[in-house]
């Protein structure tokens, strides 16, 4: 992958900056303590992340964690105390104010909370409001900003005023601008937190379906687990200026870092973002080319089992066998297992959400085989398993 925002050691200190302060944040001091010593308060306590090209980066923490004053770092918005900032490997800290406006302008794009939109401009002047400040002539900067507004879903919308859209559509308007400005980095800074729950949900859905075409490295802000689960390709826990965690969003479920995680995700609903991967277990077989159906059955007996999936030689899944029919074969002398396996099995891939299969699981007497692009059989499913899963308990292969 490659990287596009690299930050090292970033740091933000309101108030008193002496020797003493920067002391205490290396001993790894709290904010509370640094501020009950010194008077100082530290926004962002020396943040290292990487941010690769095309992903959804959500950062998140509750109400003074640090996020926003984070995000405003990025670029610069907020003067950082120390630390480092690449966007593809330049340096923005060695920036004079020419060479920052520049790479504002260029680069990257943010879209607020309040949405930011001037009441006294139309929703095509809005749009194109970063092109005219980039000096690009008013044809094509109108170009540009009605098909952003098409992407997303304002057609017909140009000559309104903000004032006669919804907070929902006003919001579609910021995201509009930012698209239209052609920015790689969108800094998306608690975009979505002031619609309501539908209208939320529906701009989730309508950065996704973007991101799905357009491939922008994203870098959004929200305190709300779910929806960071729920966009993120990657997400950042903080807690009092300091990284918690940074993982995929399974990653933050599967292994929490510590007990402020754990309080986290209490109440998130695994079965949405697990994977049939996490909740998947090491299935028992016999290969079909080569073992009869008294290994089949010593098999199932070892492991106190009523069945047993059956695979080939290279691993590739065949069916299951189970353990009436092996012992009636026995008993007739046969050696021929192929005459009772099972074909019909449902089967599901490692990557598709447990959610999307709860109700076969529900339903379903049979273990789920989960076969992998080349039809190799790499786990099974039992309900167990998901349920465990569900309640936050690990997996046993």
């Amino acid at each position: 992958m490659v990287k596009k925002v690299e930050v090292k050691n970033l740091t933000k200190i309101y108030g008193k900056r002496g020797p003493r302060v920067k002391e205490l944040i290396e001993q790894g001091k709290s904010k509370a303590e640094i501020l009950e010593e010194t008077g100082a308060t530290v926004g962002v306590n020396q943040a290292n992340f990487e941010v690769n090209e095309g992903e959804i980066f959500v950062i998140m923490g509750l109400s003074g964690s640090g996020k926003s004053t984070l995000i405003r770092m990025i670029n610069r918005l907020i003067e950082p105390t120390r630390g480092t900032i690449l966007i593809d490997n330049q340096d923005l800290m060695g920036l004079d104010k020419k060479g920052l406006r520049e790479v504002r302008r260029q680069k990257m794009s943010m879209i607020f909370q309040n949405f930011a939109l001037f009441p006294n401009r139309t929703i095509l002047e809005n749009t194109a409001y970063g092109l005219e400040i980039k000096g690009i002539t008013k044809a094509v900067r109108e170009q540009k900003a009605h098909e952003a507004l098409e992407l997303v879903g304002l057609h017909g919308y140009d000559d309104q005023f903000p004032s006669q859209l919804s907070g929902g559509m006003q919001q579609r308007v910021g995201l509009a601008r930012g698209l239209a400005n052609d920015a790689e980095i969108l800094l998306m800074d608690e975009a979505f937190s002031a619609l309501d729950p539908l209208n939320r949900k529906d701009m989730q859905d309508e950065l996704l379906d973007l991101q799905a075409k357009m491939h922008k490295t994203i870098i959004f802000i929200s305190h709300d687990l779910n929806e960071a689960l729920r966009i993120g390709d990657r997400i950042m826990i903080m807690k009092d200026g300091v990284v918690v965690q940074t993982g995929t969003p399974e990653d933050i479920l599967t292994h929490p870092a510590d007990d402020y995680v754990k309080r986290f995700i209490e109440d998130v609903d695994r079965t949405r973002v697990l994977t049939v991967a996490n909740v998947m277990i090491r299935p028992n077989t016999v290969n079909i080319d080569k073992d009869g159906p008294r290994l089949a059955l010593r098999r199932m007996q070892e492991n106190e089992i009523s069945s047993v999936y059956v695979v080939d030689s290279e691993r590739k899944f065949v069916g299951f066998a189970d353990a009436k029919d092996v012992i009636k074969l026995i008993q007739q002398g046969s050696r021929d297992l192929k005459s009772v396996v099972q074909t019909d099995v449902p089967i599901t891939h490692p990557d598709v959400a447990v959610n999307d299969l709860m109700d076969q699981l529900s339903s379903t007497p049979i273990p789920f085989a989960v076969l992998d692009d080349e039809r190799q059989l790499v786990g099974i499913i039992v309900r167990g398993a998901v349920l465990g899963a569900i309640a936050g308990n690990e997996v046993t292969q």
